[in-house]
């Protein structure tokens, strides 16, 4: 028989059904009992024992709930913690200052007003930059041909440039002017944020074969500045762009005191500036970069602040010693737990539990959500000693960084309240150019008893199309994720043995979220330690195909026309979305055919009556009414407008 047939069947009656049931059993047991009001001192006793019953059913119906969770404990799922949103600062200084540079510590934080009306949302930068007075006041490129002033659509960020033009030909170069009112200091370290168009688009798709292996750019780029004479190379420090092809900082070291000289060049002629250049050596691009901007004086922030020096109490030499920390969630690797037994402070390990430590190993299990900080009970982990030259005080939290959250994840421009005073920084002028992302909130309850099946199926182990799905959404902020088995990225329509394509679409708000290179390469790292050695591995971006719909509708002759058409419009765009659509709400389908007669019922919102017609436009090519619209595999939909006509026609 089926084992559904042997599951206890819990009760769960309420006091008024106790009520109801004892009531209706009185006249066939004690049919000389014939008042029943609430009054009756009988009838009290009733009510007292369902009372009773009540609390004792409840109590009884949590028991598989708790061994659901215990069970979840034993095989070790947990809730994936809040993680921070990510950022990058600019930090203008003040015309008028005096130095030519300011100094911006790490850990500097700015805050930014908060969308729902709660505390300030602090980013906090993780590295040290050198903030240059003179800014970066103009941008040109040279095709190998002809200069082109960019410096306008550089200022906005709603309209790319092509750095090195449209061919990226060798001997092409972007150039970057600066203000030439007070020399660049020699040695100074100087930082740029490059923001690509389309991350990625100019180099080819690259297997995920470990965290070791090498990635190229698809080009060489020398970088070089003017000498009043020729161009003379300058020292780079870092580049993380990929040949201007990712999201990321390049910083250069000024040249020596007098080489930078101030000139006029190509097509900015206004005054003279310190002009540097990166110049394409060697040019193999699948296709030509496009920025949307460059910024200096930039550094990059997470939505986190930092704790020092935290005393966290005292060991008294019991086994299993629970101290929690004053802010939670921490993140990951960030804290630096110090312990001292007598013979000064110690710094101690974080483990993920104390399976496979002995009695002496000075380790500790960190729960990362509450802040809980948990010791070894002398056979699995060391119990810290008790000092009695510091019996409360022997146990440190020598620092450690707290936040995240997707309210972190603001729009472009909200963050601008400098928290920390940094003597001839523009505070007035501190922003961030373009969204936070990457913020996540705790992972529910009911997220983790979803995927603990799944967890149990895998195995930790990619092999199964399912496997490599449920691992990818375990990776990072990713809310849906695609395995396409004998897919390559470079061979589209073809099937090639050995190898799986997983497409990730990030947790992040919008019409057509798209992963970070940064979260691409989290993803493809995560799936490497865990798939079969013989896979090819490749873990891409969605490709979105854009689709509109107009649609005729009667509403109710009672109804109020713009809320009818908002409500239309919005039900279309809903079941389309890649993250909300579809037949149950949990994202449009990769590849899946937009069925007419669900789209109608999708237009048949509140107080619409009926729909006259409906037309779907997909990727320019009209489709026919009642037809159905298939979309190529593995690709999801971007609505690019719902267009709504309101007739007012009565019934026939």
């Amino acid at each position: 028989m089926p084992l559904s047939a042997a599951l206890p069947q819990i009760d769960n009656r309420r006091f008024d059904d106790l009520v109801a049931e004892a009531r209706t059993r009185i006249p066939r047991y004690t049919p000389e009992w014939t008042d029943y009001n609430p009054g009756d001192a009988g009838f009290a006793l009733v009510e007292l024992f369902a009372w009773m019953t009540e609390l004792l059913t409840y109590r009884l119906a949590q028991v598989p709930e708790l061994n659901y969770l215990k069970f979840l404990e034993l095989i070790g799922i947990e809730l994936a913690p809040a993680k921070p949103a990510e950022a990058i600062l600019v930090f203008p200084v003040q015309k008028a200052f005096a130095d030519a540079v300011v100094q911006v510590p790490a850990r500097t934080q700015v805050s930014a007003a908060p969308s729902d009306g709660g505390d300030p949302v602090v980013f906090e930068t993780t590295a040290a930059i050198s903030a240059l007075r003179g800014q970066l006041e103009a941008v040109q490129v040279y095709d190998g041909y002809n200069y082109a002033d960019v410096t306008a659509d550089n200022a906005d960020a709603d309209s790319p440039f092509a750095p090195f033009g449209r061919l990226a030909n060798p001997d092409s170069a972007l150039l970057l002017g600066f203000g030439a009112d007070i020399a660049i200091p020699a040695g100074t370290q100087i930082s740029l944020a490059f923001w690509p168009e389309n991350e990625g688009a100019g180099v080819a798709p690259a297997p995920c074969t470990g965290e070791a292996a090498a990635i190229y750019a698809s080009a060489t780029l020398a970088w070089e500045y003017w000498n009043g004479i020729d161009w003379s190379s300058l020292t780079l420090l870092k580049d993380e762009t990929l040949a201007f092809t990712r999201l990321g900082f390049v910083v250069l070291r000024a040249p020596a005191k007098g080489e930078l000289a101030a000139a006029k060049i190509g097509a900015v002629k206004d005054k003279n500036r310190f002009w540097l250049r990166a110049r394409v050596v060697t040019s193999s691009y699948e296709e030509a970069p496009s920025l949307s901007a460059i910024r200096a004086n930039a550094a990059p922030a997470v939505s986190a602040q930092t704790v020092q020096n935290e005393v966290l109490g005292g060991s008294n030499g019991d086994p299993g010693q629970v101290f929690a920390l004053s802010s939670a969630p921490v993140l990951d690797g960030t804290l630096v737990l110090q312990v001292d037994e007598g013979d000064g402070f110690v710094t101690w390990t974080e483990v993920d539990d104390f399976a496979g430590a002995d009695e002496k190993a000075n380790v500790y299990v960190l729960n990362r959500t509450t802040g809980e900080v948990r010791f070894g009970d002398g056979v699995n982990g060391h119990i810290p000693v008790a000092n009695l030259n510091k019996a409360q005080t022997n146990i440190v939290a020598l620092s450690y960084r707290f936040g995240g959250g997707k309210r972190a994840n603001v729009d472009a421009g909200t963050i601008t309240t400098l928290m920390t005073s940094l003597t001839g920084i523009d505070a007035g002028k501190v922003s961030n150019p373009f969204a936070a992302d990457g913020g996540t909130d705790e992972e529910s309850l009911e997220a983790a008893k979803a995927r603990a099946p799944e967890a149990l199926k895998s195995r930790d182990r990619a092999v199964t199309a399912e496997d490599f799905e449920l691992l990818a959404k375990q990776a990072g902020p990713i809310a849906r994720a695609k395995a396409l088995p004998l897919n390559h990225p470079d061979f589209p329509g073809m099937q090639v043995p050995g190898v799986v394509t997983v497409i990730v679409v990030p947790d992040v708000d919008g019409a057509t979220p798209t992963p970070s290179a940064g979260l691409l390469r989290t993803v493809c790292a995560y799936l490497d330690k865990r798939r079969i050695i013989s896979t090819e591995l490749y873990v891409i971006a969605p490709t979105y195909v854009p689709v509109s719909v107009s649609v005729t509708v009667v509403p109710q002759s009672d109804a109020d026309t713009s809320e009818v058409s908002q409500a239309v419009e919005e039900s279309i765009a809903t079941f389309l979305s890649p993250l909300k659509g579809g037949a149950k709400g949990d994202g449009w389908p990769f590849g899946g055919t937009i069925f007419y007669g669900d789209l109608y019922r999708a237009a048949l919102a509140a107080n619409v009556q009926r729909v006259q017609s409906l037309t779907v436009t997909l990727d320019g090519e009209d489709y026919s009414a009642c037809s159905d619209v298939p979309i190529p595999a593995g690709t999801l939909l971007n609505v690019t407008g719902v267009t709504v006509t309101i007739d007012n026609a009565e019934d026939a």
